[in-house]
C-alpha cells in the first residue's frame, strides 16, 4: 500500500496544470482546483472530501512531504515562485478562499525544523509575516 506522501506523488499532473496556470493571467489561477494538490493543508481545515484526502495529517507527514524529492522541491520551486510575482496581495492572485489555503500551507511548512526560508518569506510578502492561526493550533504551536 503506498503512502500518503507515494500516493500524492502520481498527481505531479497537476504540478504541469499549475506552471500553465502561472503563464495565463491570475484569473486562470482561480479557474482550477489545484490548490490542495501543490499547497497541501494541515488536517482539520478542509471540508470537502478533495480536501481531506489531500490534507498532510501530522508534522511527521508534513517532514515526509518536504522529504520528498519531486514533492517537497516543487513546493519549495513553486513557493519560490510566488515571490517573483509582482504585488503582495494573495487574494489578488489566488482568489477566496484559495489565498487562505496558501497561508495555511505556508505556515504549516514554515513550522518544520530546518524548512527553507521561502515559507515564512511567502508569509512575509502575502500576509505581513502572519501565520495561519487555525494551523498553529492543529499543529500544537
Amino acid at each position: 500500500m503506498l503512502s500518503p506522501v507515494e500516493t500524492r506523488a502520481g498527481a505531479s499532473h497537476m504540478l504541469r496544470l499549475l506552471a500553465w496556470a502561472f503563464t495565463r493571467p491570475s484569473t486562470m489561477l482561480r479557474m482550477t482546483h489545484w490548490m490542495w494538490f501543490i499547497f497541501p493543508q494541515i488536517a482539520g481545515l478542509g471540508l470537502s472530501s478533495t480536501s481531506k484526502y489531500y490534507a498532510i495529517k501530522d508534522m511527521d507527514e508534513a517532514v515526509a512531504y518536504l522529504a520528498h524529492p519531486e514533492l517537497g522541491a516543487r513546493l519549495v520551486e513553486i513557493s519560490n515562485a510566488l515571490l517573483l510575482l509582482p504585488g503582495n496581495d494573495a487574494h489578488q492572485v489566488f482568489g477566496s478562499p484559495d489565498d487562505m489555503k496558501l497561508q495555511s500551507s505556508m505556515t504549516l511548512f514554515a513550522q518544520l525544523d530546518g524548512a527553507p526560508q521561502v515559507f515564512r518569506q511567502v508569509l512575509d510578502k502575502y500576509f505581513d509575516g502572519e501565520p495561519d492561526k487555525q494551523t498553529l493550533q492543529l499543529v500544537g504551536k
